[in-house]
């Protein structure tokens, strides 16, 4: 495990110049046919078995070696987000108002990497599944993926999935046991009233008034409703409600983002913003249709998986690049896949403490680190060589 970086190291420019062309070509979430292309081509040149077509963009490529009956697999997401980029870096997306703003050109990167090695060194024997996932920021991808039956397809022993993080050391690893990452749902509230003139406000049933009220009553769930040592989040992102001064709108919109950490509490907020919009607009006379647009769990780590992934980084990075990290808010549709195949974990990789390697994710001025590439590239390499170890010859 500690020569694997040494290893790795002359396929550095390769795959820095790829992560490059990645971030400058950017695709939003099932539109990632060029990423696409270039992952299936780089595979099937390196001997890989490629299908593709899972949730349109998505593909599997497998390799088999030797006689061993054991399968890992190891998913990596392609998608950017629909934000401008400000980096600045020389490498910036060509695509206005499309770019990689969570790093995931360098998470396909890490992984085509260490596909690379482990199709050269035939270091392990059993059957190795390279899952490149699409539309993980629509946090849809994964499940379409599953819909289409790729565990069906390709079932896997033990699954692995990694994530950089701004504002950790670079090459440093974090890892978390059980609920490591907070389920999302995304939730539409329409409330519908009477328009009318604003000199008149007797003759309508005012939907913006009805929203403003929601707005501060949605905040009493967490405050009021769920346990204070249960994690969760209630947030209204967008309010559109009227075009003009003079005019009481006949509807307004709400959206919201919804994260917990059990599916208990998940359920209970959920229930808790049906109630109460329904009824706070009845209580303007209006009336309130909540949908619930997407959702993803719970994101949850098998503990067993954890401590062999980071028995793993220590012995590539040493146990001072280990570290015991905190469960996030945020979310991550690879908890469809963990849910599906529940022995597995996912971890992060300190993305830098300095410049645009810091700036928070989801932000025009981030860009992956370069410096992860290798380190990524040797956890995914460790991984299968520590799971899929070739028999011993007595």
């Amino acid at each position: 495990m500690s020569s694997l970086l040494a290893d790795l190291a002359p396929l550095r420019d390769e795959f820095v110049a790829l992560r490059h062309d990645l971030h400058t070509h950017p695709e939003l979430g099932f539109e990632e046919k060029r990423t696409s292309a270039i992952v299936a081509q780089k595979l099937e040149s390196w001997g890989y078995t490629v299908d593709r077509g899972f949730a349109g963009t998505g593909l599997v490529a497998t390799l088999r070696l030797g006689t061993g009956t054991k399968t890992i697999g190891l998913r990596a997401e392609m998608d950017a987000l629909p934000i401008l980029e400000t980096s600045n870096v020389p490498w910036q997306s060509a695509h206005k108002g499309t770019s990689h703003m969570c790093g995931h050109d360098g998470h396909t990167t890490m992984l085509l990497c260490a596909a690379r090695y482990l199709a050269s060194s035939r270091s392990f024997d059993g059957t190795l599944h390279l899952i490149f996932q699409p539309a993980e920021e629509l946090l849809c991808g994964g499940s379409h993926m599953i819909d289409d039956g790729v565990f069906e397809k390709y079932p896997c022993d033990i699954l692995f999935a990694q994530h950089n993080m701004p504002g950790y050391p670079a090459g440093n690893f974090y890892f978390h046991k059980q609920a490591a990452m907070a389920s999302s749902d995304t939730v539409k509230i329409t409330v519908n009233g009477t328009g009318g003139h604003g000199a008149f406000p007797q003759k309508a049933r005012d939907p913006l008034l009805a929203c403003a009220h929601l707005v501060t009553a949605l905040q009493s769930i967490v405050s009021r409703n769920v346990d204070p040592f249960a994690p969760a989040v209630v947030t209204i992102g967008a309010l559109t409600c009227g075009t003009a001064a003079n005019v009481i709108p006949s509807q307004g919109e709400m959206l919201l983002t919804i994260r917990t950490m059990t599916d208990t509490v998940r359920e209970l907020v959920l229930s808790r913003v049906t109630d109460i919009a329904t009824l706070t607009a009845e209580s303007f006379g209006c009336a309130a249709r909540v949908d619930h647009l997407n959702g993803s769990p719970v994101l949850v780590n098998d503990a067993g998986a954890i401590d062999m992934a980071r028995s793993v980084a220590a012995g590539i990075m040493g146990d001072d690049h280990c570290h015991d990290g905190p469960a996030f808010m945020g979310s991550e549709d690879f908890a469809f896949m963990l849910q599906a195949h529940p022995n597995g974990c996912y971890w992060f990789i300190g993305n830098g403490t300095e410049g645009c390697n810091s700036v928070p994710l989801h932000n025009g001025g981030f860009d992956f680190n370069d410096a992860n590439i290798l380190p990524g590239a040797a956890m995914f390499v460790g991984l299968v060589q520590r799971y899929l170890t070739p028999a011993q010859i007595s």
